[in-house]
Order: C-alpha cells, then structure tokens, then sequence
C-alpha cells in the first residue's frame, strides 16, 4: 500500500494546479482513511528520505527546487528551442531550452542539461538550461520520404517527433527513387545550423500508397512482425501434437450450447460464451476462455517472443499476432464445430445480475456457432431465418443477462463514455474512399460485460491468495483534475453537484446525451483521468468501479491475460499457496513487466491511430476546399482544433482564420474570444470548416472556418510594429 500512496502524493505535487499543503492537509486531499494513515506516513517518508519530495517553509510539502543539473527526456520545437522533462519531477517543472543551446539533441533524447536562473516571473524563479550531455539517443533510425533538393538528396522525417530532414548519400544503393518512403539509419546527428546525415537502409515503396504507409508505420514505431525460428517450430509442434480425445481433468462440454461473437473480420477467437440455469432458477453464465498456456510453458521462445511484444497490433487492413497464426489463427482459436481446449469461469446470478457465485475449471468445447456482432443484433431484433433456435434462445438470455449485469454496475459507479469511433472504407488497394460510424449495437456491449465479469471474477479469486500478480489498474483521479472538470462543466452551463465523485460524473455524461456538449463534455472526462495500465499495485480500477481487476480474457492477443492463466491453471492443481512456485513472479519484477506491456499497447494504439490519420490525410489531401462538419475539441494560445465528426480526424484553425478581429484564449471561461467583437468560440461548439491544407509528414490537417466569425466589412486591417492588427471600420 505505500508505494500506491507515493504514486498519488506524486500525481498531486506534480499537477499544474497544486497548492503547497501541510502533511495532514495532503492526507485529506489525497483521501486517505484513518485506517490507511500508517501507510501514507511511510509512504510519504520514503519519498522525503530519497529526496523526491521536501517540507518547505510554514511546513507545507513541495517538490525539491530545480538543482543545476538535471537528466530528462527532451523535446524539440520547431522554432529552435525546446524542452527537457525532468525524470525526476521538481518545483518548476519542465526545464526550457533557447535556441543556439540545445546542442545536437533531438526529440526523445534523454539528456543532461546544466540549469540557469534567469529573473522571476510572477514571484516564481525562472529557469534556463544548456544541453551539455547525450546519455541515450532516443532515434538511431527514422522513416521518412525521400526528396531530391536542388544539391543534394534529403529525407523529410514523419510524424512530429524530428523536425528537420536528414541528408542521404547514395540513394541508389538500395533503389530507392523521389517520392519513395524510406528507413534511414541516422550516422551524423544534426547541430546547431547543420542537417544530419544518414544512409537508406530499406526503400517501402512509392509514398502514399496502403502497403508502403502500413510498412512505414510498422517501422517507425519499431513493431516487430517476423518469428525467431524456434517460435515457428515450437509452435508448428504445439500444433502437431495437439489432441483433444487425450485431455485428462477437463470437462467436456461438447454437448452445451455454446457461441463466439467477434467483428467480421476477426480470426482469432479466445472467448465464447455458454448461459443456463441452476436447479433454483439463477442464471449461470460461462465464460470460455481460450487456454493458450498450455501450448506455451513459462520461459519458452514462444514465452519470451510473447513477452516481448506484449500484445497483438491491429491496423487498419493488417495484423500483427503476439502468437504465430499456427496457434492464434489455429488450434487456439475457438472455431465453430472444432474441440478445443480452455479455462473456464462459471458466475452465477440473480435475477438483477448480483452474483451469488463463482466457479472455475479446465475445459473442452465445440463452438455451435460463430457469430458477428451484426447476426447477433439481427437474432435479437427478430431476424432468426437460418439460426438454430436453441442459438437463438442463448442469444435472447444473453440479452436479459447483461442488461441485469449492466444495471447493476452502473449503480455501482461504473461509467460509460460515449465517444463514438470511425470505421474506414477502403478500396481493394487499401486507399481510404470514405468513413461511416462504427458499430454500436448492444452484442457489443453483452460481450463487454461478459468479459468484465470473467476478469474480475479470476481476479478476485487470485487475491485471495495473498500473491503478487499482474492486475489491470485504473487509478482515481487526482483532486485537482476533478476541480478542474467541475470548472469545464460550470462553464458549460451545467449544474455541478459539490461533489464530483464517480456517481456524479456519470450522471453529468447521462445529462448530455444527446446535447451538443456530448462530445466535449465526454472528451474532456476522458482526459480528466490517467490511463489504465499493469501493474501488481492493488488500487483497483476506477472507471469499472472495480475493486480487484486483470485481463484474462484475451490471451492469444495479449500477454497480461497469459500470465493470469498460468496462476489459473496453479489454483486449478491445487498448487497456489505453495512456496516456491514459478508462475508466482516477484512484485517487483511484475513492476517491470508491467511497464514494458503497458508500453506495448500503448505503442499498439498509437501506431493504429497514426496509420488510420495517414490513410485520412491521404484522401484529404485531394479535397482541399471542400466542407467539413466538425466539433471544437481544444483551445490554445494560437488555434482551436477542431475534430471531423465524419472521419473522426482533428485539425488545426489558426486564430487568424476565424476572422478579423484579436482572439485571445481565455482559460478560465474556456472559449476563445474576439476582444474586438466581442464573439467567441467555446469548447463543444459545432463549426463547419474546409479544409485548408493537408500535412502527411507532420500529420497535419488545417482548416478555417467556411464562413468568417465576423464580418470582415466591419473592420480593416492596421499595421504596427508588432505586425498586422484590427480595428473597427468607420461609416
């Protein structure tokens, strides 16, 4: 428990908005019950000893004071200067850069940089710094197109993370042409006036086109698609000995009605589904979970190459497996009328989805059917022509089930946002053509509930046992965040209750459905609360209301839920309390573990939503002019982004494109507004904009509004020496 309550005196120290507190006013910020007083203590003294934190004057607890050297990962901006994030949080906060200082540091570095103070400003000491130090590049390769300049051939790099282009020798060697996207290993880091240099060491392809942007993305973010060769063979023997007619201890449930329902195009199934009654009327709910462990014994190639990668990578078009496709795709894979092995949980229920038990066991099935979640949607309205009927009265009990098990949780506090997603269109050569609304449809969230249940059900049960494991963690936020959201509502206009715990939240996103607020309001929730991450820390997840949660319910596409079965399959042997056991993994090891995975999906999820943003862009980018329906979705100091509704992509409009006045953003009121004319632009704000320009290396879309916020007749142009300026025309 201490090391959850530094992490939490940590997130609050260093939020933006924090006021120095005394130690007992910290506790209370922080919600720490009586109970837990003993634990915040040696938490927090743990902190103070290893100097992290410091008791100021008027014993008020800070972050130490900017020291004159500090290590952090840097940043670049494309004006010249940048910024260093210190490792080790401190007082002031993120370390600035000038120009001519920043050495040959490029984005992502982490770096040394010598501290100055330069004067104060609003009675705060302010801080300068000089990179005198490279510790660990943070690129030795970047992916870019290739360009021939008048003298010389350059590669303009993509993403945001490299600014300026890299110069490239002897672009022949690899046939690589103008036009082509290319890998470049960077030999001669970029200075101050001076280009890097580097050497092409693949050529993709022509730029713009579906295969050569997927390998481009694939690349750029370092995801590795190619087995070692022993996972290959140890995964073709799996497959090979594989028999189901030789399974001792499992249960044979090839005679129950048992059904997987998954996306169209999905080929991996690890979870299906099976629902009865007990001899008092219960409900009894089956959750099948594909058994990949007993393919794959701890410290394998297959274990190690797993662990690796962390986890599956979906892009739009392309699969990445964590597993070869012998076993995800295979002898894994739930398909309809095939045995197949899995780890079963039984939960049983009442009538308003309260759990009255749960069971767990080792498993044969034979899937009756395989089902799209559209076929499920269309079994559920009254489309049941050419299903079974016992499949449809699974389906039609599944339905009942999971509106009980909702009901439920949400009175428990779980919350729902209402974000909606973009799904593609793309021809057969991959090009993105248009884009319509994801599927929504409730099979969705049957199957959603379903799965939260089984993972919160192995979770409990492992807690039992006192043992460290891999648990899905969601903290809460911090009190300053939800401050923060509550001054984001007020200036909506909505009521705000006083306090804005989890209940409140949720009723605040039932209030705006449906509201022009909806998107904003959900949005800025969404960015109100961390993210959710492994981690052996017992602090529960927030957004399900859940006291004890892991991932067990997707071990072919994630590694997390792998080592959940193991520790399964430990209880299953009756082995669990027993010293000594290999599949018990050190807490802090899984600290480690958990790091590198949370890592691996989070690069999973950004390498997709790069891909989807290339794909827009590129279709974008032969519709300059055209119109777009949009919502604001942030405002700056220099712009307001705005997000398509349509292709869910987010772009820039500059304050000069909102018309002839002065836009100033006011923070407090959230809004941008003409001081001129008195005219605003507010978070939430639907706004039809065209599209200006259309940036694919930067992954840039800028737009303006198709009509001028105020009428440029009203007003005429001065000029200063601060530049161009307004004022009001005179009649």
């Amino acid at each position: 428990m201490p090391e959850v309550y530094k992490k939490k005196i940590l997130q609050l120290l260093t939020h933006r908005d924090y006021t120095p507190l005394n130690t007992a006013a910290l506790a209370k910020e922080i919600g720490v019950p009586q109970d837990d007083m003993k634990d915040f203590k040696r938490a927090f003294e743990e902190l103070r000893a290893s100097g992290r934190v410091i008791i100021g004057p008027r014993n008020v607890v800070t972050l130490p004071r900017m020291s004159d050297r500090i290590i952090g990962k840097f940043r670049m901006n494309a004006k010249g200067f940048g910024f260093v994030k210190p490792l080790e949080p401190n007082l002031h906060g993120d370390l600035f850069i000038p120009p001519g200082s920043t050495g040959e540091a490029m984005t992502g570095d982490t770096v040394i940089a010598r501290t100055s103070a330069r004067g104060k400003r609003e009675g705060q000491t302010r801080y300068v710094g000089e990179i005198i130090e490279i510790i660990e590049r943070g690129h030795d390769r970047l992916v870019g197109t290739l360009r021939r300049s008048a003298n010389a051939w350059l590669v303009t790099p993509d993403g945001g993370d490299i600014l300026e282009p890299v110069a490239v020798d002897d672009v022949t060697a690899k046939g690589a042409a103008h036009g082509d996207k290319v890998v470049v290993e960077i030999i001669d880091y970029p200075s101050e006036g001076r280009l890097g240099r580097g050497v092409i060491i693949e050529a993709l392809g022509k730029a713009g086109n579906y295969a050569t942007e997927t390998r481009a993305i694939i690349q750029q973010f370092g995801i590795p698609e190619e087995f070692p060769d022993d996972c290959y063979q140890q995964a073709r023997d799996a497959a090979a000995s594989f028999n189901p007619k030789k399974a001792p201890r499992r249960a044979d449930l090839a005679g129950e009605v048992i059904v997987t329902i998954d996306p169209p195009d999905a080929k991996d199934f690890d979870d299906a589904i099976s629902l009865g009654r007990d001899r008092d009327g219960n409900w009894v709910l089956g959750v099948h979970i594909a058994d990949v462990s007993t393919f794959i014994p701890l410290d394998s190639p297959l274990d190690r190459e797993a662990k690796h990668r962390g986890n599956s990578v979906y892009l739009p078009g392309k699969t990445i497996p964590m597993l070869p496709e012998v076993l995800s795709n295979g002898i894994c894979s739930l398909q309809p009328d095939q045995p197949r092995f899995v780890k079963s949980v039984y939960i049983t229920y009442d009538a308003k989805g309260k759990v009255l038990s749960r069971s767990y066991d080792n498993s044969t099935i034979v899937s009756r059917a395989r089902l799209t979640y559209e076929q499920a949607d269309q079994i559920l309205h009254g489309n049941t022509k050419g299903f079974a009927p016992e499949i449809v009265t699974l389906l039609k009990n599944m339905d009942t089930l999971a509106r009980a098990i909702e009901e439920r949780r949400e009175k428990e506090g779980m919350l729902h946002l209402d974000l909606p997603e973009t799904e593609l269109i793309m021809d057969k050569s991959g090009r993105v053509i248009d884009a319509k609304p994801a599927d929504d449809s409730y099979p969705h969230t049957i199957i959603e509930m379903f799965m939260v249940e089984a993972n919160e059900a192995v979770a409990v049960l492992l807690d039992r046992f006192n043992i460290p494991f891999m648990r899905r963690i969601h903290p809460d936020p911090d009190s300053l965040t939800i401050k923060n959201l509550a001054g984001f509502v007020r200036v909506c206009g909505l009521k705000v209750p006083r306090a804005l715990d989890r209940h409140a939240i949720q009723s605040l996103l039932d209030s705006v459905k449906g509201t022009p607020y909806s998107f904003a309001v959900n949005m800025t929730v969404l960015r109100s609360m961390q993210k959710a991450e492994y981690s052996p820390l017992s602090i529960g997840h927030f957004a399900l209301a859940s006291r004890h949660y892991c991932h067990f319910t997707s071990p072919i596409r994630r590694y997390a839920d792998l080592m959940i079965h193991r520790l399964f399959e430990c209880h299953l042997q009756g082995s669990l309390n027993k010293v000594g056991l290999d599949e018990v993994i050190p807490e802090f090891e899984l600290v480690e573990i958990g790091k590198h995975i949370t890592f691996t999906e989070e690069r999973a999820d950004d390498a997709e939503e790069e891909l989807k943003a290339v794909l827009i862009l590129n279709m974008l980018s032969s519709h300059i002019g055209d119109e777009l329906d949009c919502v604001v979705t942030g405002l700056t100091t220099f712009g307001i982004f705005a997000q398509c509704t349509r292709f869910g992509i987010e772009g820039l409009i500059a304050h000069a494109d909102l018309g002839p006045d002065e836009w100033k953003f006011d923070a407090r009121n959230q809004s941008v507004v003409g001081s001129l004319s008195g005219k605003s632009v507010h978070l939430g704000q639907p706004l039809k904009a065209k599209i200006v320009s259309v940036n694919i290396p930067a992954r840039q879309l800028n737009l303006a509004p198709s009509e001028p916020l105020v009428d440029i007749t009203r007003y005429k142009p001065i000029r200063g020496k601060r530049g161009k300026s307004w004022r009001r025309a005179t009649r």
